[in-house]
Formats: C-alpha cells, sequence, structure tokens
C-alpha cells in the first residue's frame, strides 16, 4: 500500500492587501502519497503556488496542520523550516536561481555540501546527474548566463536531486522553455518518478500536466476535484489525454 508522505488539514492562508483579507486557501484537506507525480492545476489566481509553497515549508499556513511523515511542518521555526526543506525536498522552478558567479558543476555542489556528506562521493553523484540529464562535462565548467533555457532548467533538476530529497517540488517548471527543451525537461522529471521519486508539480500545461498519475484541481482555493491516470508511458497516449480534457472540461478549465 502506499505511505501518506503529505497530509493536510484544514490549511488556511490568508493575505493582508490594501487593508482588505485575501483568503487563497480555504481549508484544504490533503494527502500526498509517497512515490505519486502529483499535478497541481487551476486557473489563474486559484491558489496553486500558494499550495505548493505550503506543502514544502517554504511559507507557512495562516491555520491548519501539515504533516510530514508525522511531523507538523507548520508549527516549525523559520530556521526549523530551512533545516526541513535542505534536508528533505528539492525545488525546481519556472526561474531557475542558479548563482550567477559559480560554474555549473558548482551551483550544484554548493547544494550538495550543506549536509556535510563525504565531499568525493557528492562530486561523483553531481557528475552523474549531470551526464544522466544530458549536460556534458563542457557545460559543467559554463556559469548560468551562457546556458540555453534547456541546459539551466537540467542544471537545476540535478541541483534539486543532489541531496536525495524525500520530494521535489517544481513550479511550473518548463513555462519558460521552448517545446524541445520542455519535453527533455519532463522526460527527466518522468525517468526520476518512475525511479520512485515524488514529485508535486504546479502547472497550467496540459501537456505538462499529462506527465502525472494523479491531477489536483484548485478553484478559489478549495481543491474541487481529482482525477486518478496510469504511470505515464503506459496504456494509451490518447486515451490519457481524453481523459484529462474531461476532466477540465468538468471542472470549468
Amino acid at each position: 500500500m502506499p505511505k501518506v508522505m503529505i497530509s493536510t488539514q484544514k490549511l488556511c492562508k490568508t493575505f493582508s492587501r490594501g487593508g482588505h483579507q485575501q483568503h487563497v486557501l480555504k481549508n484544504v484537506d490533503l494527502q500526498i502519497m509517497e512515490g505519486d507525480f502529483t499535478v497541481i492545476m487551476g486557473s489563474s489566481g486559484s491558489g496553486k503556488s500558494t499550495l505548493l509553497y505550503a506543502l514544502s515549508g517554504m511559507d507557512k499556513p495562516t491555520l491548519g496542520d501539515i504533516h510530514f511523515n508525522d511531523r507538523n511542518i507548520a508549527k516549525l521555526s523559520n530556521d526549523q523550516l530551512a533545516v526541513f526543506r535542505r534536508d528533505h525536498c528539492g525545488f525546481v522552478f519556472q526561474h531557475i536561481y542558479l548563482l550567477d558567479n559559480m560554474s555549473v558543476l558548482d551551483n550544484v555542489l554548493t547544494s550538495g555540501l550543506l549536509l556535510g556528506r563525504n565531499k568525493k562521493a557528492i562530486i561523483k553523484r553531481a557528475k552523474e546527474l549531470l551526464a544522466r540529464v544530458g549536460l556534458d562535462e563542457g557545460a559543467w565548467v559554463k556559469f548560468p548566463s551562457q546556458l540555453s533555457g534547456g541546459e539551466a532548467q537540467r542544471a537545476g533538476i540535478v541541483r534539486a536531486l543532489i541531496n536525495e530529497p524525500a520530494i521535489v517540488f517544481a513550479d511550473e517548471p518548463t513555462g519558460a522553455l521552448n517545446s524541445a527543451s520542455s519535453s527533455s525537461v519532463l522526460d527527466i522529471m518522468t525517468e526520476v518518478n518512475q525511479g520512485a521519486q515524488s514529485i508535486v508539480m504546479v502547472t497550467h500545461d496540459i501537456k505538462t500536466a499529462l506527465r502525472g498519475n494523479r491531477i489536483l484541481y484548485l478553484r478559489d482555493g478549495i481543491v474541487c476535484g481529482e482525477l486518478r491516470l496510469a504511470p505515464f508511458g503506459s496504456g494509451s497516449e490518447t486515451d490519457r489525454h481524453e481523459q484529462l480534457n474531461v476532466f477540465l472540461d468538468e471542472m470549468g478549465w
């Protein structure tokens, strides 16, 4: 039986803007299962990224609980959350945030050495991962400004995986990429998930969402629908696309 990795209870997030209260998440009860590729969809302003940041410990909820393997991270201090993210989470963003004054390899190693692991082992893993995502040795010594968008995002994925996190959170990871680079990045994430890596990804793109085996739909801060799909690559791709389209139509996409 799949294990529950993350669960939320009555999760709420409210922002104060211009003297008004904006309720972005409203009593969200949710479970994220170990090994799933969970995709969060919804219209602009529905709370997708806010939910992702809360689940990952990047932002604190206003009310409610978030249990990660039975630990309530909603109750942790900011310093404790920083350690939690370092130890358990990997992050892939639309904007990659590589350090401009460091090479690709050094960007990855800087993240990998934060846990104080054996340096030789981290260097070996970094090189193996970089090669795995299709970045050859010539790219390792480049600075971020010398990379294409697809190369930079692949480097970002390696940085997210270097510490062998329990779960990877991705926020619109293909949003700034062309179709060829997007497919390459999605292939990597699919391969990672098929190796039993848990992923939670926010996207507005149907082609990207098709990589998931679980689709959650948010509307006005509420999870109002869920679709289960077979793992990507099994069954008919046409049927998969049709199932998702029917679901999104039902949700008012």
